[in-house]
């Protein structure tokens, strides 16, 4: 079992990182992406990738694609074996900052409409249903989950309360 120290570094994902994405992708999601995928997300100016490393080590990503005002969570993953410790949380707070430094002033994502776990943490910043794609993954549907006005004094409130909540400055 990983014991998480408190400090994660997060900064871009690069090419070189690509084959830890892959195996990350393959241990959480049923149809991951592929090396090629990340290598033509990495490649386009409207998309950012951050990662979460521990000691070097990768623990997490996620990534977002940029359309208009408009930031949309592509992904994002957390090492079994470093969930329920703030990381998923944290991960959210870096893509959120990543999409108001690139002038969104919304955020959304499709989420699996089995994974409460994660329509939690998404509700914690904000986010609600406002549709469901049917068979959008080959077993699943997905909720589609939207937060409107983030780069606004109330939604930056809301971040500065979760960044508490982790014991992080604000």
């Amino acid at each position: 079992m990983m014991v998480m120290p408190t400090t994660v570094e997060f900064r871009t994902m690069t090419l070189a990182d690509i084959p830890i994405a892959v195996e990350l992708e393959r241990a959480t999601y049923p149809q991951p992406w592929s090396e090629g995928v990340f290598i033509d997300e990495l490649g386009r100016d409207d998309r950012a990738y951050i990662l979460a490393e521990v000691d070097g080590v990768m623990v997490g990503f996620g990534g977002l694609m940029f359309v208009e005002k408009d930031a949309h969570v592509t992904t994002i993953a957390v090492m079994s074996n470093a969930r329920k410790r703030g990381l998923g949380t944290r991960l959210m707070l870096e893509l959120i900052d990543a999409g108001l430094e690139r002038g969104a002033q919304n955020l959304t994502l499709e989420v699996r409409a089995t994974n409460d776990a994660a329509q939690r943490l998404y509700n914690r910043f904000g986010m609600v249903a406002v549709g469901v794609r049917k068979h959008y993954y080959r077993d699943d549907d997905a909720v589609i989950m939207w937060v409107t006005d983030i780069d606004q004094p109330e939604y930056s409130a809301r971040l500065d309360e979760i960044r508490i909540s982790l014991g992080e400055q604000s």
